[in-house]
């Protein structure tokens, strides 16, 4: 499944060398430092913004990162620039992975976690191509390496992805097969999704089938969550169940 994010606004400015990351902003922990999330923006949208939302939320023990995503010209728009994690090609479940651009962010993102102390817990988590992104990284984690054969460093204990999809779901079965450890990383992550059945941009059935093959590709801890008003953004309710979730899945010491 291959799909757009968030909807694009204006951008300024050209197209940056290919993968050129741009500005982090870090949330620090209001209490005991437990865990680090690396939390991902949606397409044409940048880290500030959630940033903001999830300084808001009852996570004392969570330390965020929000990474901004390179300029890259987006095949979709005809080459036009735009914030994203990877490039899109079409909005059917039928476009082609950019697995070279999938697999740059999911390494950037490993590389903001790997520096963190060895006691605390790794999240990935994200909204829409941030979403997909998040859940490529937890692919590669429980395979163990990226697309490109590289080694994923880290371990994860928490996944995240509202209101996006799975990337590379076609051949995700035949990647974990006789792939050593695969069986215990999968049963042992626990993944989130949330997806709103008004979604316009990125459709509903997109997240529910992501949950139904992660499931079927050994992922046992598969929570999905839908919000039968919801369109292609987040509410309060939706977030309730990601600060509830996070708790209980990372075992904080609770909610402010």
């Amino acid at each position: 499944m291959s799909f757009t994010g968030a909807s694009v606004g204006s951008v300024a400015g050209t197209a940056r060398r290919a993968f050129e990351f741009g500005q982090t902003y870090v949330v620090k922990p209001k209490g005991k430092h437990q865990a680090t999330i690396v939390w991902l923006h949606g397409l044409g949208d940048n880290g500030s913004s959630w940033s903001n939302l999830l300084e808001t939320l009852p996570l004392p023990n969570i330390k965020w990162i929000c990474p901004t995503a390179p300029q890259r010209p987006i095949t979709l728009f005809g080459g036009f620039p735009s914030t994203a994690w990877f490039d899109v090609n079409d909005l059917s479940e039928n476009a082609i992975d950019d697995n070279e651009g999938l697999d740059a962010s999911a390494a950037y993102v490993a590389s903001l976690l790997a520096t963190e102390p060895s006691h605390i817990k790794l999240g990935v988590g994200g909204f829409s191509m941030g979403a997909a992104t998040s859940l490529y990284s937890a692919t590669c984690f429980v395979r163990g390496k990226y697309e490109n054969g590289n080694s994923y460093p880290v371990n994860l204990s928490a996944a995240v992805g509202l209101s996006g999809w799975l990337p590379c779901a076609k051949t995700l079965t035949s990647k974990l097969e006789g792939v050593e450890g695969a069986v215990n990383r999968a049963t042992s992550l626990p993944i989130l999704l949330c997806h709103g059945k008004g979604d316009d941009v990125v459709p509903y059935n997109y997240g529910e089938k992501s949950s139904q093959k992660l499931r079927s590709c050994g992922f046992q801890d598969v929570a999905f969550k839908s919000y039968t008003a919801l369109g292609h953004y987040t509410i309060p309710e939706e977030m309730d169940e990601v600060c509830g979730w996070l708790t209980s899945k990372l075992g904080l010491e609770g909610k402010s």
